[in-house]
Formats: C-alpha cells, structure tokens, sequence
C-alpha cells in the first residue's frame, strides 16, 4: 500500500489519465499541426497538493538549526520525505552521530537517496577520525545514481583497506589506477595511500613520468613536481627544471637532452605562455624549436594557443598566427575562428576559405553550411548557395531559420509528440522514488531533488524517462526536460517538453505594455532560467529572467513602482514586469535592434560597446557570429531560434528570424513544414548541462 501522501497525489492523477488513454506510438507530425501549438497541454495534470509539506519543510529547517526533537514532528514520521529530514539531523551533527546511529538509518534508508547522501558525508567523518571499520562497514563503490564515488573517498577506502591489513596486489592496482587518472591535482585523501604504494615499490620510475607528462601536458607544475618525489636524484633534478621551465620560460631549457619528453615540455611551456603573452611566446618559439628539434606536433602546439588567444581578443596579428599554425595542428575550435575572424575584418573569400578547411563534420553542421552558402552566394555562386541554404534549412535551428528565409521556404519542424497509455503514464506517476523528487522540488530542496530524480532515472527506460519528464511538468519542474531530453534522436523534437509554456498571461501583458513580442520574452525566459522562478546565477542573477538586483531596482524606479528588495525577484510576477520593460529600455538604447539588445542582456553595456565600434554597420547575421565571447555568440542564436519555437507554440506561424533579430514585426509571418527528408533528421541546440 502507498503511504497516505503517495495516495493523495496519485489519486488526482489516475482519474485524469484514465481519460487519456491511447496506444503508445510515437510519430512525427508529417505537415502542419492540425490545432494551434499552443493548444497542445501536456500529459498530466496538476499535482493533488501534499497538505504535509509545510510541516515537511518545517522539519527539514529544525533539524537543520538544531537540536532537533523528533517527538514535535510525530505527525510526519511516516511520510515519504522524512528520510530527508532524518538526514538534515543527522549531516548537522556528522561529527558526534556514532556508528550505531548510522549504521541504523543505512539500513533502514540505505538504498533511497536520503541515505546515499547520507552515506558520502558519513564516510567523509570516519575517515576524517580514522575510523576505518565503520568506513569499510559503509562503503560502497558506487552511488544510488550508478556513479563512482568521488576520487577523495575512493582514496580514503584505499586508506581503510591498508589500515586493516589488506593492502594486497588488488590494492596496489587500485592505487596506480587513481595515480594514473589525471594530471591535475587530487584530493588529499590519495596521499596516505600513495606514500604506502611508494613505500611498498608501486611508484616506479616510470609511473612518476607517466603522471609527470601527465601533470606537463594540463600545465601543472606544481603536481609535476609532486609527482617527481622519489626519483633518482638526477632524474628528480631534471623533473624539477621541466616544472621550472612550466612556471616561468627559461634558457636552461635550450641545454636540456634531445628527447621526445624534451620536446614536449618545453612546446607546452611555450603553449601556457602563449595563452597570457601570445607574442612574447611566439618570439620565443624558434629558438626552443631549433635547440629541441621541435617536430610539427610540437611547434603547432605552441602555434595553436598563440593563434587562440589572439583571435579571441581579433588582436591585429590574428591572420598572420592563423595562417602560422600547420594543418595538422587545426582542431574544430581553430577552423571556426579562423572563418569568424576573417569574417571580422569582412574578408568574405578568406572566411569562405576557411569553412571550406573544415572536416566534413563540421562543415556539415547548419551554422556553417549558412555561412558558407551566404558567401558563396555574396561570391556570385547562386547555384552552391542554394544548395547548402537547402541543407542547412533542413535543421530547426537560428541558422537553419535564416537559411529558409533566404531561400523563401517555411521553417521545417518535425515535431513529435508520444502518446502513451494510461498505465504507462500511471506507473511512473506513482513511483515513490519520483514522487519523493517532486515533493524535495516544491520545498525548494533543489539539490536533493536532482539527487531523487537521478536515482529514479536509473531505473527506467526511455519510454518511462520521458513520461517522468511530464510528471515533472506537471509540478512546473520545467528544466528535467533540457537535462534530460538527450539520449534518442527523437527526443530532440519533443518541442512540447523541451520549451514548456507558463506565466503566459503575464508574458502577453507586460509584452503588450512594452511593445515586444511575447515569443521573445518566453524565449529569454526559457533561456535564462528554463521557467524556474528560484533560479540564481553565480553573478546573483535572480528569477525567470535573471534580472541582477541593481537592474531591477532602478528598473522598478524607471516606472515608478515600489521596490521591493532582491527578494522580490523571486516572485514570477514582479520578475516578468521588470525583466520586459528592461528589454524595452535595451531596445529603446540600441537603436531597435533585438540582436543588440539581446547581447547587451547577456555580456552587458561594455562588452556590447566594444563589440558595436569594432564593428560598425556589419550585417545581423556575421555581427552575431563575430561575438567574441562564445556564451554570448551562443545565446543571441539560442534566443533568437527559441523565439521561433514560442511563436509556433503560440500562434502557430511565425514571424521570420531575419526580420526579428532587425525588430522588424510587421512582415509577412512564415509558416511550417516537415518535410520527408527531414522527418528522421535531428539538429541539437547547444548542449545545456545540469
């Protein structure tokens, strides 16, 4: 039987999807939708209201205060979440909790998520106080989520087994397998057991070089010269003047032996000088190259970071160290900013060139067969052009949008939209473990919520991921979709979940207000927080829109609304006002151009300054890309294509990229197709992370 709570919620979502039933298919829309987008709702319906989570919230802060007296919460004792709260008591109190009182809530919560977090910080204390039986009496190799523990206790379980007397031939492989994986820094836990596995003849001389080119190649010195401890004084001395060189480029380099790991060292040197002093490092290059015999590897790899960091910033010598980086040395990244650069400088046949170096692949990508059907078709090549603008416009994204609109075509979106049946819907509604996700999420306990999803996530298929999806949805946990959405082709065209619709009363209004499309405001929305309204960014970025508290303040100003303090940035209301009638004052500033205005909300007034005067009068589209800062050149095109998708999901049609990103509003609308050869074809956006 469910537990009370669990009853409740699944009771309210039975009785609407047992309306809904249907054969599970999954088919892609072959023209048009027959019924507005936005007509379309999502599976489920809103969630029964848990009457206990208030106390459930209540409980979580006492425990967190301190001390906590479980007798004051007896009402909630059985609920689903009060492994939860249990944990909050337990994490403030980790270093006094003893090991009967652990091990008592592992056994009775030690395969929920609760109890996996418990487990982590609970072994963190007994290593911390040496305590190995109660670690290794805990310790499991793997989370609730299927994923290794950290490095840092897997060092300390090292560190457990050599206390017990079981540091065997198993051991040792374990040890070497941490050592050899990484050339950065690791925790301090792995350094006990790397003293023993010295001190036992599993350093070899050849594991401390296979970590120290290791450590050279991410530009560590510091770690190089960790690793070269234990060394034959000669070799330890010559370690240490490779990590020397790594710190600051010397000349003692110039006598070292003519090895491959000479080599090397000295080019990644030169390649870490050159990301802060691009000049000084190619000055320095030759005569390096020269007394080490630098192959092409070696000399690219110095190249390659010069070259780099002076596009990045369109320095005046950005061709010139392009054109010095040897073909073999190019990756992806290079190819692009070589076409960007030229583009800069409106050298249209050597940003032509440049696409036309790419790889396949990534010629083949929808942004780069735009760009290199706009040049051709600026070159006088029409026929070319037209070729790859159809290509391109096969991908329902920005550059994929622009391509149709060169070409005259409706935009191509193969939608797809899975119909499941009741059951299906049903079983994966009542799973405890995403119910337990859901309740965490609207206490606002984020973190443990993602902790409870990604435990339920690993027991089901795609077919149940995706109905989780809509579970999630329907408690306005919008952003399961964009994190989660990624493993099928398919998937990426279930634009029903992946650009969710909330607030919409508020977003037409205050766009009305404003004069601004309301696609764009959902866009910037979905952009800047994926429609979560708690949502904080690193530089305190608050809300639905991310508006910074200074902005929003003298926003609120601006119309002679009260302010109500940062706090007020949370609420979904206040945060829509505010954040459109501060798009209407960028638009307003820059001239009426959306494409402004949207770089400016990202980068801010100095970076958008500079990047206007560089560039003065460059089209829309090559401006866009010449963007210096990849988020910003990244979320102009986002936001640009996500106002297509809302206007779809809100009307239906749209009106065309090209005029919305000049703020032109009164053209004629383009409507959409999918097309056959594009039914089964896939475009991701930009990847969005968790």
């Amino acid at each position: 039987m469910l537990p009370r709570p669990y009853s409740l919620l699944f009771a309210a979502l039975a009785a609407t999807l047992a309306t809904t039933a249907c054969a599970q298919t999954t088919a892609a829309a072959p023209t048009l939708p027959a019924v507005k987008p936005a007509a379309i709702s999502n599976a489920l319906p809103a969630p029964a209201v848990d009457p206990l989570l208030p106390r459930v919230r209540a409980a979580i802060d006492a425990a967190e205060r301190g001390p906590f007296d479980a007798g004051q919460y007896a009402d909630i004792a059985r609920h689903p979440l009060y492994g939860w709260v249990e944990y909050a008591s337990l994490r403030r109190n980790i270093d006094s909790v003893n090991n009967g009182q652990a091990q008592d809530f592992l056994n009775r919560r030690g395969n929920e998520a609760s109890g996996d977090a418990f487990r982590d910080i609970w072994l963190a204390a007994t290593a911390r106080r040496e305590d190995w039986a109660a670690f290794t009496a805990a310790w499991t190799p793997k989370n609730s989520s299927g994923k290794d523990r950290s490095v840092s206790l897997r060092c300390a379980e090292l560190n457990a087994r050599q206390a017990l007397g079981k540091a065997d031939a198993q051991w040792t492989k374990d040890a070497q397998v941490i050592w050899r994986s990484s050339g950065k820094s690791l925790p301090d836990s792995c350094d006990a057991p790397f003293a023993v596995l010295a001190a036992q003849g599993g350093l070899s001389p050849e594991l401390r070089w296979e970590r120290i080119d290791a450590a050279a190649a991410e530009w560590q010195p510091a770690v190089m010269r960790a690793a070269a401890r234990g060394l034959p004084a000669d070799q330890l001395a010559q370690a240490n003047d490779y990590a020397a060189f790594l710190d600051n480029v010397n000349e003692r380099a110039l006598a070292w032996p003519k090895t491959e790991r000479s080599r090397k060292i000295a080019s990644y040197g030169l390649a870490k000088l050159a990301k802060a002093q691009p000049a000084s490092a190619e000055a320095q290059l030759p005569k390096y190259a020269a007394a080490l015999a630098f192959n092409d590897e070696d000399r690219g790899r110095v190249l390659y970071q010069t070259a780099l960091w002076s596009v990045a910033s369109y320095d005046a010598q950005s061709a010139r160290r392009l054109n010095a980086v040897p073909e073999v040395a190019y990756d992806e990244r290079l190819h692009e900013w070589r076409a960007r650069e030229a583009m800069s400088r409106s050298d249209w046949a050597g940003a032509l060139a440049a696409i036309r170096k790419m790889g396949a692949k990534q010629r083949d990508e929808s942004r780069w067969e735009y760009f290199e059907a706009r040049l051709s078709e600026m070159a006088g090549d029409k026929a070319s052009a037209a070729r790859l603008y159809r290509e391109s416009a096969k991908n329902a994204d920005f550059h994929g949008f622009l391509s149709s609109d060169r070409l005259g075509l409706p935009y191509t979106l193969c939608p797809v939209q899975p119909k499941d049946s009741a059951a299906a819907k049903a079983a994966i509604a009542r799973d405890p473990i995403l119910l337990r996700a859901m309740g965490l999420f609207q206490i606002e306990r984020a973190a443990w919520a993602i902790r409870e999803w990604d435990d339920a996530l690993t027991h089901y298929d795609d077919t149940q991921r995706r109905i989780a999806i809509e579970v999630a949805q329907s408690y306005n946990w919008f952003d399961r979709a964009v994190f989660s959405l990624n493993k099928t082709p398919n998937e990426q065209r279930m634009y029903y979940l992946r650009f969710p619709l909330h607030h919409g009363d508020t977003i037409r209004r205050e766009s009305a207000r404003n004069g601004i499309d309301p696609a764009w405001v959902a866009a910037e929305i979905r952009a800047e927080s994926i429609f979560n309204p708690t949502a904080r960014s690193g530089a305190n970025a608050m809300g639905l829109m991310q508006v910074l508290p200074g902005t929003g303040a003298q926003v609120a100003k601006s119309l002679g609304l009260p302010w109500g303090g940062a706090a007020s940035l949370y609420d979904s209301d206040t945060n829509i006002i505010l954040g459109t009638a501060y798009l209407r004052q960028l638009l307003d500033k820059y001239g009426g151009q959306p494409y402004f205005a949207m770089a400016g909300y990202n980068a801010g007034p100095a970076p958008l300054g500079r990047w206007q005067s560089q560039r003065p009068g460059m089209d829309p589209d090559f401006w866009i890309e010449t963007i210096s800062y990849k988020e910003t050149r990244e979320y102009v095109a986002r936001v640009l294509a996500f106002s297509v998708l809302y206007d779809w999901r809100l009307n239906g049609d749209a009106l065309k990229v090209s005029d919305r990103m000049r703020g032109i509003n009164n053209t004629a609308r383009k409507s959409f197709t999918c097309p056959a050869s594009a039914a089964t074809a896939t475009a991701p956006l930009p990847a969005e992370t968790d």
